[in-house]
């Protein structure tokens, strides 16, 4: 018996199997999308291969690990206070919250900062959801003078700067450039969300489509289609993962690295 232990975990949204060492040690991992198993100890490929023979499917390369890509590189040399892949949707707001939360017992009117927090939540929470089909979310990438882009989104269908409006139980109407959300007067929102877009294709120097998402809107009508953005609600979001075609997969980790650092948004 070799002692060899096979265990699962989940990387970046895609099962990895890793085999240990009763001490612990990996020795080796099976990446069944890339079909490739990777080994730390090559005089153990016997006994790895052996392991793994139940989670094997179809053919498989057997070799050292890959050698990383510059995106892999350009991650590990990223300063975690410059990292903003761990942002958290609606982290600005919850920031915010947490050094001021307002009166303890206000119900009315309600803060609208929590409106947006539950917004922005919903509509990361469905984006993040998108990640094991090739894509990244970035949440609160911050731009210079206190603005932000609430969800930066990068994937085979290409990238989208998300801007999120609460709009639950609410009759919206877009016309261009204004929107109404329920009996308030209009506003030219969609203004800000080609703007946002904008920054982040000049950060990135890519094309990056802007786009407006509803959270928990009722109703939804367009009387002037919007020149550019994208109109949708939280529900929609799911279709995202259908897109295809503009972004290959090392041409999307290569962006999302580059996006994921603070210092790439420093001068926009």
């Amino acid at each position: 018996m070799s002692g060899l232990r096979v265990i699962p975990t989940w990387r970046h949204g895609q099962e990895r199997l890793y085999v240990c060492l009763p001490d612990g040690r990996n020795i080796a991992w099976y990446d069944r999308e890339a079909a490739r198993v990777s080994l730390i100890r090559e005089d153990r490929e016997d006994e790895v291969l052996t392991a793994l023979r139940p989670f094997l499917t179809g053919e498989v390369t057997v070799g050292p690990p890959p050698v990383p890509t510059p995106a892999e590189l350009a991650r590990l040399t990223l300063h975690p206070d410059d990292d903003l892949a761990p942002n958290r949707p609606g982290e600005a707001l919850l920031v915010a919250l947490d050094r001021d939360p307002g009166p303890a017992h206000r119900l009315w009117p309600p803060d609208p900062r929590r409106r947006a927090l539950a917004a922005e939540q919903t509509v990361g929470d469905a984006l993040d959801a998108l990640d094991g089909a090739g894509w990244h979310t970035l949440h609160s990438v911050p731009l210079p003078g206190g603005d932000r882009v609430h969800h930066l989104v990068i994937g085979p269908g290409g990238l989208f700067a998300v801007h999120t409006l609460y709009a639950r139980r609410q009759r919206v109407a877009v016309a261009d450039p204004l929107v109404t959300l329920g009996r308030r007067e209009p506003h030219p929102l969609l203004r800000r969300v080609r703007a946002d877009a904008d920054r982040a294709s000049y950060a990135l120097t890519a094309e990056v489509r802007p786009v407006l998402v509803l959270a928990g809107a009722a109703e939804v009508t367009v009387t002037v289609p919007p020149r550019e953005v994208r109109v949708l609600t939280d529900t929609d979001l799911p279709g995202l993962a259908r897109l295809g075609g503009v972004l290959k997969p090392a041409d999307v980790e290569a962006l999302h690295a580059m996006a994921r650092d603070r210092n790439t948004w420093s001068r926009v």
